[in-house]
């Protein structure tokens, strides 16, 4: 079934449009859960989620490419999961060694509205220097940063090795620092 026909099932509030959801786009959700939180269990939780959430926002959101939408609020509820689960101890999900890697070139904070505002920013900003990214160091970023890919599993879909994965994540980063202290902000 075409997303646009899902999307219709959710605006018509067809319970149809959940399995049709499910059928498309298990697998994939799966993956972005996984990533992050290096547990089935959760991960299948965190899915499930995903699916009663787009229920909820479907309408009055109407998402213009449906599995980003979803990917978008697996990650967020899969990260929001992990967060709860770690609040006092380190792991080693991919996740947080992502997280880890972009410590040194991205500033962090609290959650107040200013930093609120600075994280759209920071998000805009981030998005600016990456489309000034060559494709494939753009998509080696979003595999790390975004989807929470391992190393290893970057350098098999990618067909690089694993030390020019990590070279390019490096410049990638080295990069981004230096334009983010232009824009003013501080790491």
């Amino acid at each position: 079934m075409e997303d646009k026909e899902i999307i219709d099932l959710f605006l018509n509030r067809d319970e149809n449009a959940i399995k049709q959801t499910e059928h498309k786009y298990s697998g994939y959700l799966m993956k972005i859960a996984r990533n992050i939180l290096n547990n089935t269990e959760d991960s299948s939780e965190c899915v499930n989620d995903t699916y009663l959430r787009a229920w909820n926002t479907i309408p009055p959101q109407l998402p213009t490419v449906l599995r980003v939408y979803l990917g978008k609020i697996t990650r967020q509820l899969s990260i929001d999961l992990v967060r709860r689960k770690t609040a006092d101890k380190r792991g080693g999900t991919e996740y947080e060694l992502s997280a880890e890697e972009l410590e040194e070139c991205i500033p962090c904070g609290s959650d107040t509205p200013e930093t609120e505002a600075e994280a759209a920013l920071l998000s805009r900003l981030i998005g600016d220097y990456l489309k000034g990214c060559s494709r494939s160091a753009r998509e080696i970023f979003l595999c790390r940063y975004y989807f929470c890919d391992s190393i290893g599993e970057i350098a098999k879909y990618s067909g690089m090795s694993e030390s020019r994965i990590k070279s390019s994540l490096f410049r990638t980063r080295a990069g981004l620092k230096r334009y983010l202290e232009k824009e003013g902000f501080t790491v």
